[in-house]
């Protein structure tokens, strides 16, 4: 199903070595949904890392959605108010910004669109990515797992035997957890299989 007039917000956190997936996935969200719009916390914004520099990676954002990003409070807040979003994605969500959306704090780009969009009853779509899932943030998942108008992307341990408490969403089904998220659905089996 392809719907260019369903806007969508597609924001970034900084789960470092995820990027290349996520620009994958956010190219796909833009091939369905057309409408989109990039978003980033403020690490993914300003830090350079072994997986490429920041100011590349919010070009290649730019270049997808042919929009500007989104990188401040002050230009998330009005998300909300405006109603400017149907649905919105964070992909990649760190330990860190899960454990904030769950304790209701929003003093961050993402967590500050999150609360904003959440505000008008419309879909929060999460794409989990982060070592401490099974372990400190399971509390947090645990928490949104539970939240009206939150659907998590399906997910699987990515390293069972290496990183026993990993967990990352296969980014791949980020379109089709939006498509059921916008029709108040959370897209199944939630819990994938580790990769062989």
């Amino acid at each position: 199903m392809n719907d260019p007039s369903c806007r969508v917000g597609f924001a970034f956190c900084g789960s470092f070595c995820t990027f290349h997936k996520a620009m994958d996935a956010l190219e796909a969200v833009k091939a369905r949904f057309g409408d989109v719009t990039p978003i980033v916390s403020e690490n993914s914004a300003a830090l350079d890392t072994r997986f490429g520099a920041a100011h590349d990676w919010l070009r290649e954002m730019e270049r997808i959605c042919d929009k500007r990003v989104i990188d401040s409070l002050v230009k998330a807040e009005p998300l909300g108010p405006k109603k400017l979003l149907d649905a919105l994605v964070i992909c990649p969500c760190t330990g860190n910004t899960l454990g904030k959306l769950a304790s209701g704090i929003a003093d961050s780009t993402v967590t500050l669109a999150a609360k904003a969009h959440l505000r008008n009853g419309r879909p929060l779509i999460i794409a989990v990515s982060t070592n401490d899932a099974l372990a400190s943030s399971a509390k947090s998942i645990g928490v949104l797992m539970d939240k009206k108008h939150v659907y998590f992307v399906p997910f699987r341990q990515d390293d069972p035997q290496g990183k026993p408490t990993s967990l990352v969403a296969d980014f791949s089904l980020v379109p089709d957890t939006v498509a059921a998220a916008l029709n108040g659905e959370q897209l199944q089996p939630l819990l994938l299989a580790p990769p062989t």
